[in-house]
């Protein structure tokens, strides 16, 4: 699942403009603490909150300051000011609590930390980030009341936290990774973590280490070797957990 799959989701409720700009920073958000780049991420996650502030005021029926005058801030506060009942207290209250926090530690990176016992960016990332993806599933979830959960709301989230690689490439639902120096075992990681939050039939995932030119005996090996990473729900549909997620990492760097 994609951005433009996301926003779908979103906009049936809230303005295309305000969510389309919030996707936008929760990706640069994620891209950054991904690669390392602290202070960016942090940075962005407090614009992915700004627009989610606005799109949640529009929906809730307030009017606010644009511009430089614009105060997400004051708008969190006029949304708890809102009377109960004809909206939800998910747009009222929770969204907008958690969206104080993550915008409290954006606008004051790094101030309230001794920078000689943490590095306060690295630190405040790694809190801001999972906050920001829970704030875009709640909204997912209230979006599409009655046809989603928080928790399949979460795994779309979750799709666009995946890191994308130029060396995985995809023609007609089959999946290939142009790594000269790949194994078995590591095609079988590579697969589960390309469709991770996704499932994929042990078959399929045979089929896939096969079509990397490896054995039918090698790629049934490897789904063997590999079986301690992942969660299988009882009817051969794998899942990687989090030790198989970073190890597929550990492969891709190594490219």
């Amino acid at each position: 699942m994609d951005k433009q799959d996301i926003e779908k989701l979103l906009t049936p409720r809230f303005q295309k403009k305000h969510v389309s700009a919030a996707l936008g920073h929760f990706s640069g958000m994620v891209e950054r603490y991904q690669g390392g780049d602290w202070e960016p991420c942090i940075v962005k996650s407090g614009k992915f909150v700004e627009a989610t502030v606005k799109a949640l005021g529009l929906h809730a029926g307030l009017t606010f300051a644009t511009g430089r005058k614009f105060s997400a801030g004051t708008v969190i506060d006029d949304l708890a000011k809102v009377p109960a009942g004809p909206i939800d207290d998910a747009i009222r209250l929770t969204i907008p609590r958690a969206c104080r926090f993550v915008y409290d530690i954006a606008s004051n990176r790094g101030a309230r930390h001794d920078p000689q016992e943490v590095d306060p960016n690295e630190m405040d990332a790694t809190v801001v980030v999972p906050n920001c993806a829970w704030i875009l599933a709640e909204m997912v979830r209230y979006s599409q009341k009655g046809a989603v959960d928080l928790k399949q709301a979460k795994e779309m989230v979750d799709s666009l936290m995946v890191r994308k690689y130029p060396l995985i490439e995809e023609v007609d639902g089959r999946v290939y990774f142009h790594h000269k120096k790949k194994s078995a075992p590591d095609v079988a990681l590579l697969a589960l973590s390309y469709c991770y939050p996704n499932r994929m039939k042990e078959e399929d995932l045979i089929a896939t280490i096969k079509r990397h030119r490896f054995k039918d005996t090698n790629a049934r090996m490897a789904v063997t070797r590999i079986r301690k990473f992942t969660d299988d729900d009882g009817q051969g549909q794998l899942r990687l957990l989090a030790p198989g997620l970073k190890e597929a990492e550990e492969i891709m760097k190594r490219t």
